[in-house]
């Protein structure tokens, strides 16, 4: 597999630190963590991309890892965390997809000891060693400032939103909102809720459109609703070039590779790369610091990111998440990356 190499920070390594200040003592050279790791589903490419990664950092962190599937389930999340902890991990990394279910499992973690790492989603209550996550805030203003640019600030534009049990569905739909309310008030958002489910996705952007067929735009909150809104742009001959009067502008959300190749074919405008590299990269690195016994505070990080303090108790660490466009062209004031730079994990991954 092709992909950028990260040399694994000191802090992690050693007895330096990844933030503006930590401590704690180090666990003996010789000794092997063991890390619980829990995938939230493998439905979905960018899920599956992260399942790829894991295994190989766990590697060069030196890790032994015991890992479960969840699939989308917090019931099965729960057995599963039980699992890991009956074969004696010593540190726990999950990705909940129902973030307010999650606390009870973050409080019987707490209880016996055992830090647990989230990575992607932040639990609504509870604590945790450390979240790793892009600001999903930006998602939805990234994606509303390029269809708002793209739509000369008027007209109609469809939001497919993944679950508003999730904070990621709650922060990307209010921040798309809040930015096309703000600063373009004349773009009517349709807002559907579909619960990170493809075909609810398809089916109710093709009753949008029934609606309104003057729709020039399309925010997906994540891949999940790809393949099904381009079969629906199809379907109704809007599936066709950018430069053409009936091109449907679409702003997708992950940067898995068949994005980026459809940002190539002109067939989605733009996407934002969350990185699934890196979300196993540093969860692994923050759960084998946790094991080490070293704490982290709030200041930016070695690895162009920022830890912020989301309330006591609970750390994120922000990692970066860059807009991707067929010209790296900058949109309503953000800039973008070009689809077929090589930074870029999604055209790194076979």
């Amino acid at each position: 597999m092709k992909h950028r190499r990260f040399a694994l920070t000191a802090a992690l390594a050693m007895s330096g630190c990844l933030a503006a200040a930590c401590g704690g003592s180090e666990q003996s050279a010789s000794a092997k963590p063991l890390i619980g790791v829990d995938y939230p589903r493998s439905d979905t490419d960018f899920w599956n991309s992260y399942i790829t990664y894991v295994p190989q950092f766990g590697g060069e962190l030196g890790a032994d890892l015991k890992t479960t599937n969840s699939q989308n389930d917090v019931s099965t999340l729960t057995a599963n965390v039980q699992s890991l902890v009956g074969q004696g991990v010593r540190s726990i990394v999950m990705a909940p997809q129902d973030t307010a279910a999650v606390a009870p499992t973050l409080q019987q973690l707490e209880g016996k000891k055992i830090p647990a790492v989230l990575v992607d989603t932040r639990p609504d209550q509870g604590n945790a060693f450390m979240v790793v996550r892009a600001d999903n805030r930006a998602y939805g203003e990234k994606a509303c400032r390029f269809l708002g640019e793209k739509l000369k600030a008027k007209g109609k534009v469809v939001m497919l939103q993944g679950d508003l049990a999730s904070i990621n569905g709650r922060d990307r739909t209010e921040a798309f909102n809040a930015c096309m309310k703000q600063d373009y008030p004349e773009i009517k958002v349709f807002g559907e809720a579909a619960n990170w489910d493809g075909a609810v996705a398809a089916q109710k952007l093709s009753t949008v459109l029934t609606a309104n067929p003057d729709v020039k735009g399309v925010y997906m909150q994540s891949s999940f609703a790809l393949a099904g809104t381009l079969q629906v742009l199809k379907q109704r001959g809007l599936l066709v070039a950018p430069d053409d009067p009936k091109h449907v502008f679409v702003v997708s959300n992950d940067g898995i590779p068949q994005e980026l190749k459809d940002i190539a074919a002109g067939d989605i405008d733009a996407t934002v790369s969350q990185p699934a590299d890196l979300y196993a990269k540093w969860a692994l690195s923050y759960a084998k610091a946790a094991i080490d016994g070293k704490t982290f505070q709030p200041g930016k990080t070695d690895h162009d990111s920022t830890i912020v303090q989301v309330r006591p108790g609970l750390l994120e660490d922000q990692l970066s998440a860059p807009l991707v466009t067929a010209d790296g062209g900058t949109y309503g004031g953000v800039p973008s990356v070009k689809h077929d730079d090589k930074s870029l994990w999604g055209n790194n991954l076979n």
